[in-house]
């Protein structure tokens, strides 16, 4: 093992993070902390090369993997006990085309940072409510929010992917490249890879208006409240 961590430490462009050095602790954790996992060794990749090696050393070494974007995982998955953990927050590029209405965003970046950049030029990926969930966690999962109604669910926009496959392979699909690809990637369930690039459609948005309407919980109000929520159908 140790000679395999020192091959890997030469080949990659980003970080290699073991339980003894220095802020291993702060990068093992997640958004949960009831999940107290210790990852055998923390890979925080540059660029997709690096997960391929990551993948590399957990497959000649039987470890299982664990892939976090934001961490925000409240089952846990965006950790491993004893396992190779990929934490891609390292890898956040954002490369807007207005004129396409189209982004490519890299797996460990942010909603809220995609967000930012996107809405600049007018244009929104319905994503969720929070801004640090990572791009690929609520995208792979679905992703709803506040404009899922209008738009649809996040894994409705997207157009592509870069992915690196479980056997090391850095591919992309989309609907006329690795079509079955594309489609299992978008609701089949996970283990066909790591994900380390999205293309999105971009959708022009204008102003949004939202907040709370509170009010008195009267007699009248509740009965209101039912009236409102009774469907009327018409013939």
């Amino acid at each position: 093992m140790n000679r395999r961590l020192t091959g890997l430490a030469g080949r990659l462009r980003g970080e290699l993070i073991l339980p003894d050095d220095p802020g291993y602790d702060d990068a093992r954790q997640g958004y949960n902390s009831l999940h107290q996992r210790r990852p055998a060794v923390i890979v925080r990749p540059a660029v997709a090369d690096d997960v391929a090696r990551a993948l590399e050393l957990a497959r000649s070494a039987d470890l299982e993997v664990a892939v976090r974007g934001g961490g925000h995982s409240l089952a846990g998955y965006g950790t491993t006990e004893g396992g190779v953990l990929i934490d891609l927050s390292a890898m956040h590029a954002v490369r807007i085309d207005p004129a396409a209405r189209a982004a490519w965003v890299e797996a460990g970046t942010t909603t809220g940072r995609l967000t930012t950049a996107a809405v600049a030029h007018g244009l929104v990926v319905p994503f969720g409510d929070s801004p640090t969930v990572g791009v690929g966690g609520i995208t792979l999962g679905g992703g709803v929010g506040w404009l899922s109604r209008k738009l649809g669910l996040t894994i409705d926009s997207v157009e592509g992917v870069e992915l690196v496959t479980a056997d090391g392979r850095l591919v992309t699909a989309d609907e006329g490249t690795r079509a079955d690809l594309f489609w299992a990637l978008r609701g089949g369930g996970g283990n066909f890879g790591v994900v380390t690039r999205f293309r999105y459609r971009l959708h022009p948005i204008g102003a949004v208006l939202g907040g709370a309407l509170l009010l008195p919980a009267t007699g009248e109000v509740i009965r209101s409240v039912v009236d409102l929520a009774t469907p009327h159908w018409t013939s």
